[in-house]
């Protein structure tokens, strides 16, 4: 069985692949996208775990969560993650100067609820914006939608993140329910409680 980031990393490469624009050149009728706030962003580290100590001890942040991938994920707040760390692949150097700035996997923005994400994924086939991931994935269950701007740079809406109270209790990995394509994530939510 094809796990849901093999998906997403296919759907990654079919794009870049095509030769042609990933965007049209006028947008069909008006997007139906309302940002609430930058949730998160995921960016590619050499070394987890040296990373993750950084932002530990130098800047703070709470370590909520890891994933089976080898991803550390970071919160300030309720919000099940602000930062996420992904491993890049074995032999893989950051592919910038080390004064060029940042390599980010992916930026996320929250929207407000599912019915707008069915509205987003319509727009978005609508104008031929290429998605690379729509659904839940797992560590915070948001429910998401990931596409790229037209110059292949990929960015994620979401909604329902998951909350982590003063207590710290996180939801058990067990009840996670990763789905692929969005309509299956919907028709089968997490609970709000754990």
């Amino acid at each position: 069985m094809t796990s849901i980031h093999d998906t997403t990393a296919s759907r990654r490469e079919d794009v870049y692949e095509n030769t042609g624009p990933m965007h049209p050149e006028t947008y069909v009728s008006q997007s139906p996208i309302k940002i609430k706030k930058l949730g998160h962003f995921v960016y590619e580290v050499s070394d987890v775990e040296r990373t993750a100590k950084f932002w530990k001890e130098v800047m703070g942040a709470t370590e909520t969560d890891r994933n089976k991938h080898g991803m550390v994920f970071f919160r300030f707040g309720a919000d099940h993650h602000a930062i996420g760390l992904k491993p890049m692949r074995e032999g893989k150097l950051p592919a910038r100067e080390m004064k060029t700035g940042l390599q980010v996997e992916h930026l996320a923005f929250e929207v407000a609820d599912v019915e707008m994400l069915r509205q987003a994924k319509a727009y978005l086939k609508a104008n031929n914006i290429p998605i690379v991931f729509e659904g839940r994935k797992g560590a915070g269950c948001n429910t998401s939608i990931n596409f790229l701007d037209p110059d292949g740079y990929e960015f994620e809406i979401y909604c329902d993140m998951d909350q982590v109270g003063a207590d710290g209790k996180l939801r058990p990995s067990s009840l996670f329910r990763p789905f692929n394509p969005l309509e299956d994530a919907i028709a089968n939510p997490v609970t709000k409680e754990w």
